[in-house]
């Protein structure tokens, strides 16, 4: 399934590992993200009912630098679960890298392995709990026979995280990557391919659609594999929210959520209730796309999917032994800026802002959430601060209905 334009782009990620990183920069921060967030692929693959002390396999397909491999692999050691997270990419420069920043965090649960996830399933490699695809089906020559390679590569029960562009939010990008097959040809060395794309960017006129658009950043922060990557890819697909279902359940699969979900939901929106009435008669997949048109600030899709034969992860947020956990919030912190905003938690996404409003008892409810209490603990305890039990529970059901779908409060993986 190669083709002039895979053997320009294999070529092309050996001269720019992307995204260009330093391994030196792991002694001080870890890049955290979606897709493959622990806590993530605990809640939504998973529905938080895979105990945490089962052995989990990962494939991270085409796994490049390694972001998403540095982070899940060192959730997974943090937290002492017994896992084995495979590297898979065809670029040796890209392993050198990613290996680099696995040995500065001490990592010994990632196996690298050099290879094309055209090539799966493989039996050498077998079967796996999640597997990630972050930004790499929208490069390859057939899409769809990826995605089935990946499908075929999941164990019952498992799950995909899926990262590919977005049309809307690109606004820009391919009226550039054009001027630049006329500027810089693929034929071109890749050094000096880069060194045209910076000139043009330089001389760019202030009416170029790029330059209207805060949300690119690739070609003015992510060096020459960020610009080499966004503007001289010789293959760059974008996906509307239609398009990327309709790929999803052509490969066997099935959407689980689009993160985050309310990201997609048109009436944080739209508060007019004649557009309301519009939006309540469609399925789910018209209201993300009618979203996704509307901002025109999505340059990504990030979505979850399992195998269609399976059934849809349910969090078990009615069970009291149940523990929520936030997601790189810390519960206290958050529910002072609760309290400190009136009632209403500020949110924004990619410049668009929405306010939620939360229920009265949203501070009492987040400064007990710390990954330990349960449900029922933390229900208990506000209750005997003075609330009544009718009232903890209903604010708890209204905070977890503003802030799942936020993908901010979760449900951790149980412990047995």
């Amino acid at each position: 399934m190669t083709d002039a334009a895979d053997t320009a782009l294999a070529a092309q990620y050996e001269a720019y590992p992307y995204p260009l990183r330093d391994p030196r920069d792991e002694a001080k921060r870890l890049i955290v993200g979606s897709p493959s967030h622990l806590r993530e692929v605990d809640h939504w693959i998973f529905g938080a009912r895979r105990p945490a002390s089962q052995p989990f396999r990962a494939l991270m397909a085409g796994g490049g630098s390694g972001d998403g491999t540095m982070m899940l692999a060192q959730h997974l050691a943090r937290a002492g679960r017994e896992a084995e997270v495979v590297w898979l990419d065809r670029s040796a420069a890209a392993r050198k890298v990613a290996e680099a920043r696995a040995q500065v965090r001490k990592l010994e649960n990632i196996r690298f392995v050099n290879g094309s996830l055209l090539d799966l399933p493989d039996p050498s490699l077998g079967q796996f709990d999640y597997i990630d695809c972050c930004g790499v089906l929208h490069h390859l020559p057939n899409p769809l026979a990826g995605l089935k390679g990946l499908a075929a590569s999941l164990k019952p029960g498992g799950g995909i995280g899926l990262m590919v562009y977005a049309p809307h939010g690109r606004t820009g990008v391919y009226m550039l990557q054009d001027a630049l097959r006329l500027l810089a040809p693929a034929d071109q060395p890749p050094a000096e391919r880069v060194e045209i794309a910076k000139r043009l960017w330089k001389q760019t006129p202030e009416t170029a659609w790029l330059k209207k658009n805060p949300w690119i950043t690739d070609h003015i922060q992510g060096g020459d594999a960020g610009i080499y990557d966004l503007l001289l890819n010789p293959r760059d697909v974008a996906y509307s929210v239609p398009q990327l279902v309709a790929l999803i359940e052509e490969a066997g699969l099935a959407l689980t959520c689009l993160v985050e979900p309310l990201r997609y939901d048109p009436d944080i929106y739209l508060p007019d209730p004649r557009l309301r009435t519009r939006t309540a008669g469609m399925s789910p997949v018209e209201r993300a796309a009618l979203a996704e048109a509307i901002t025109g600030n999505m340059g990504i899709h990030i979505a979850y999917c399992r195998r269609a034969e399976d059934p849809a992860p349910a969090p078990a947020w009615d069970d009291p032994a149940s523990v929520p956990v936030l997601r790189e919030l810390d519960g206290a912190a958050l529910a002072k800026g609760v309290q400190a905003g009136n009632g209403a938690l500020p949110v924004a996404f990619d410049g668009l802002k929405v306010m939620l409003p939360m229920p009265r008892l949203a501070g009492a409810i987040l400064s007990r959430v710390d990954g330990e209490r349960t449900i029922g603990a933390i229900l208990d305890e506000v209750v005997a601060g003075g609330a009544s039990r009718e009232q903890a529970e209903r604010d708890f059901a209204a905070l977890r209905k503003q802030l799942e779908p936020l993908n901010r409060l979760l449900l951790a993986a149980p412990r047995g």
